[in-house]
């Protein structure tokens, strides 16, 4: 059989191990932390859980898929649940915003807000179908390795205006700025910025309408333990808090990897779930990586970070929302400071996560887990996280106390946060950045890393850096895309 090895245990990469085992090839999945997931790790304190990454479940037909590869079903081992409302959103002016549910329902909310834009949000919906009918059911499953296959996408990329940012396609259809934030908020979950993301990223709307937005019960850590288990039983060989240091080329192929503990794996091709950034400067010599890529590095425009705080609460909130959308004073200022200027503003906003709101094993009885994520700028900014981020940490909670959970300083227990020096240190994520490269339109399809190394032909890469981008549906992808380029390992 054909050895495979996967670099990185995130989503991409199981995708994939699951992928090339369905393919006949032996394969070996590495990874550097305590348990597979990537970011999708698990922390526990007293009884309090807690997903460290994602939370927010779309389109579970790709799941579905990885377990249909040996004739099982994704139902038998977990059950999601539909969420109501998918967020709310709370405003600085103490205002709300359920969205989701019916299409019905999230027109009846919007008119509570602002009439004159019910039209216009059904026409944002239908252009976001038409990005979606292209963007993502044609195009995120397929290979962007040469450039003939970006060229022949103009015409349709210009008729969508892919040119446009998200900010400006939803200001062409919605007016009232409460609205204009909510519905612009979307790239934010895949590590860009609403006022330079390209609008291809506006398919998120037509995505959450068209399959909803899910939660597993038992927690992302569910889903993680499932896949790790389908993977057990199909004979994937699983290698835990281990990293791969180098990969070792002769003649433009990939021969064997080296380990941290200094030993050596053979292999007939390697598929990279590390971040591609990280994999071209530190895992392969400079000599071994295209001219292309070595461009591509050097203009890269990363992903802001990300500052977590995860907490439990010995008080229940039974009227906040499992997914709260915390908006501050500022919007287009404070996106500027996180992206472009890298420095920590006064003003924040946060996205809270509830797991129990439903799901009451995340804490102990009469309890709350609750996980608060706050955009920051990368490590390419000169904040000391050292003193900052404990300043930081109470100052979430200050606000967080003063509105949506009041009393929270004397309920507050067993709290801990993660800075961009942990993405560092623990995800060898290139400047702390949460998602990788940002999505701008500069840096998606042709433009961002190939799923295949361009000089190195048995090395492919799945992930949030390369095609076609961050977040749980895209990562999940980038397996689908290097599932199409290699043939069964029999043949």
């Amino acid at each position: 059989m054909k050895r495979a090895l996967v670099i990185g245990g995130g989503f991409g990469g199981m995708a994939a191990a699951l992928r090339l085992r369905a393919k006949n090839y032996d394969v070996t999945i590495v990874d550097r932390a305590p348990m597979l997931g990537g970011r999708g790790q698990v922390f526990i304190r007293n009884g309090y859980k807690h997903d460290a990454g994602p939370t927010v479940i779309t389109a579970p037909f790709l799941l579905e898929e990885l377990f249909a590869l040996f004739n099982e079903k994704l139902s038998v081992h977990i059950t999601f649940v539909p969420l109501k409302p998918w967020y709310r959103f709370y405003f600085a002016d103490k205002t709300t915003f359920d969205y989701g549910g019916t299409l019905e329902e999230t027109l009846t909310e919007i008119e509570k807000i602002s009439p004159g834009d019910v039209s216009g949000y059904r026409r944002l919906l239908k252009h976001s179908q038409r990005i979606f009918d292209i963007a993502f059911v044609q195009l995120s499953s397929v290979p962007f390795n040469h450039f003939f296959k970006m060229i022949s996408l103009i015409p349709k990329l210009v008729l969508l205006r892919s040119y446009e940012t998200v900010w400006q396609m939803v200001c062409r259809f919605l007016k009232h700025e409460k609205l204009r934030q909510a519905f612009s908020i979307q790239p934010l979950l895949v590590g860009g910025n609403p006022f330079s993301t390209t609008s291809i990223y506006g398919l998120i709307h037509y995505l959450e309408r068209a399959y909803g937005v899910f939660f597993a019960m038992g927690g992302t850590g569910a889903i993680v333990n499932a896949l790790s288990d389908l993977m057990k039983r199909q004979g994937i060989h699983i290698v835990l808090n281990t990293t791969v240091t180098k990969i070792d080329i002769e003649n433009n192929q990939a021969k064997r990897v080296i380990l941290s503990d200094g030993t050596t794996q053979e292999v007939d091709l390697i598929v990279s779930n590390a971040d591609p950034t990280y994999l071209y400067q530190n895992m392969v010599e400079t000599h071994q990586t295209a001219t292309s890529t070595k461009f591509k590095l050097k203009v890269a425009h990363y992903s802001m970070g990300l500052f977590v705080v995860y907490f439990g609460s010995t008080k229940k909130y039974e009227d906040v929302a499992h997914h709260t959308i915390w908006l501050g004073k500022t919007y287009k200022k404070l996106l500027h400071n996180i992206f472009d200027k890298k420095i920590l503003s006064d003003d924040f906003s946060l996205y809270l996560h509830r797991p129990t709101a439903t799901d009451t094993s995340f804490a102990p009885e009469g309890c709350d887990s609750f996980y608060v994520l706050c955009p920051v700028p990368n490590l390419q900014g000169n904040v000391n996280w050292e003193t900052e981020g404990e300043l930081l940490k109470n100052r979430i909670i200050d606000a967080l106390d003063q509105t949506i959970l009041p009393d929270l300083k004397q309920h507050i227990v067993e709290d801990f946060f993660m800075s961009p020096v942990d993405f560092k240190q623990n995800y060898l994520s290139t400047h702390g950045a949460g998602f990788s490269i940002a999505p701008i339109f500069r840096q998606s399809a042709w433009f961002r890393f190939h799923n295949q190394s361009e000089k190195i032909k048995n090395l492919y890469i799945v992930g949030a850096g390369t095609h076609p981008g961050a977040g749980l549906p895209g990562v999940l992808c980038s397996a689908k895309v290097v599932d199409s380029m290699l043939p069964m390992a029999t043949e």
